[in-house]
């Protein structure tokens, strides 16, 4: 068998008894494409014909940034950059992509094509990257499922209160995946309480979005006792961990009240990343507290109630634990230190800079193109 390349295409020489590779390329369902170097188009298989509407014809020779494509993220970002280009990536450090990636395309036709991407360096029998290889997997059909789930899911998520309610609530949520496997909920209990909960089910994804709608209906069950933050949180566990089996997922945990008559923050911590309090002055105070994640060990007990006075001008910023585990170097975290210095360039709390500008400001100090998981901020400001 030899493998013979030009310019303009791929082709491979094989005797008459024997499978021909590339025909076989040509029957698989999912699209497949392989470039050289210069990122130009060797190979363009029929299902990419059938899932694109680009014919081979048109695309041989070409680049696949050249305005045919156009990757996008699940957020919009574009990524057909040399640095954000999934392909490109993977021909420079030479490792292919571990799990399919989410992407979107337009068809030839202008429409919107979500794909399972995956992507490998193509190598000589010497080793040396000659080029990448990119298959695709068309999930319109799934995906029509998924966007009913997240809008469902949406609809669990509960930050609002009264206009003119002493305290106001800002919330600020990015799934790492279509679906997200965070949770939060706020609700006012009397006129002086209002509780929260604060949620992040291990991994993500379609099984960690289910969880989250168990945390969601026992917020609604049993939110009046969160005004004993420790109470509840026992009593939340004890249901999870009826619910959770061996080596299934467990949820890190943030749950408390604000008890404006008393000006105080009552919580209680279950693996979730300690909050930070920032003073209406602009003093930013870690809130040191830990506890077992719930759904872990149903006799788990112990679990600590922190008091902490607030004021007028203060906030309650809480966040899970994909803020704080952002990659800005290949062995080291962000870290609450690291997110605390990203809040004060941005001129937070005394501009009220948007969560946006955060997320915007994590992902330029990553070394990532993207978060590796789930992140959700939920603050709570003491008028």
């Amino acid at each position: 068998m030899l493998l013979r390349t030009t310019k303009k295409s791929v082709s491979i020489a094989v005797s008459p008894s024997e499978p021909n590779p590339t025909d076989a390329l040509h029957s698989v369902n999912d699209g497949v494409y392989i470039v050289n170097p210069e990122r130009r188009i060797v190979y363009w298989g029929r299902s990419a014909e059938r899932i694109t509407g680009w014919c081979a014809e048109e695309v041989l020779g070409m680049r696949c940034s050249d305005n045919l494509l156009c990757h996008y993220d699940k957020d919009g970002h574009p990524l057909c950059g040399q640095e954000h280009c999934p392909l490109h990536r993977a021909m420079v450090t030479g490792t292919g992509s571990s799990k399919p990636l989410l992407v979107y395309t337009r068809h030839k036709n202008g429409r919107e094509v979500p794909l399972h991407v995956s992507v490998a360096p193509v190598r000589n029998r010497d080793g040396h990257i000659t080029g990448g290889v990119e298959t695709f997997r068309d999930l319109t059909s799934q995906q029509k499922d998924f966007q009913r789930v997240k809008k469902i899911q949406s609809l669990s998520f509960r930050d609002k209160l009264p206009p003119d309610a002493p305290v106001r609530v800002r919330s600020h949520h990015i799934p790492c995946d279509l679906l997200g496997g965070d949770y939060y909920a706020v609700g006012r209990l009397d006129e002086n309480l209002y509780g929260f909960l604060l949620g992040d089910v291990a991994g993500h994804g379609v099984a960690a979005a289910l969880y989250t709608m168990y945390l969601s209906s026992l917020w609604q069950r049993h939110a009046p006792l969160v005004q004993s933050p420790a109470v509840f949180a026992q009593i939340v566990n004890r249901e999870l961990c009826d619910l959770i089996r061996e080596e299934e997922p467990f949820a890190a945990c943030l749950c408390g009240v604000m008890d404006v008559a008393k000006r105080q923050v009552r919580l209680t911590a279950a693996g979730n990343p300690p909050p930070l309090l920032v003073r209406r002055g602009g003093r930013f105070e870690i809130i040191a507290c830990s506890g077992l994640p719930f759904g872990l060990d149903r006799n788990a007990s112990g679990y600590d109630e922190i008091h902490v006075p607030v004021h007028s001008g203060d906030r309650l910023l809480m966040f899970t634990d994909g803020v704080t585990e952002v990659h800005i170097e290949s062995d080291r975290y962000l870290n609450t230190d690291g997110l605390i210095d990203v809040l004060q360039t941005l001129g937070y709390p005394d501009t009220d800079v948007s969560f946006l500008e955060i997320e915007k400001e994590l992902l330029r100090r990553s070394d990532g193109i993207r978060f590796a998981d789930d992140i959700t901020f939920l603050e709570l400001l003491y008028r």
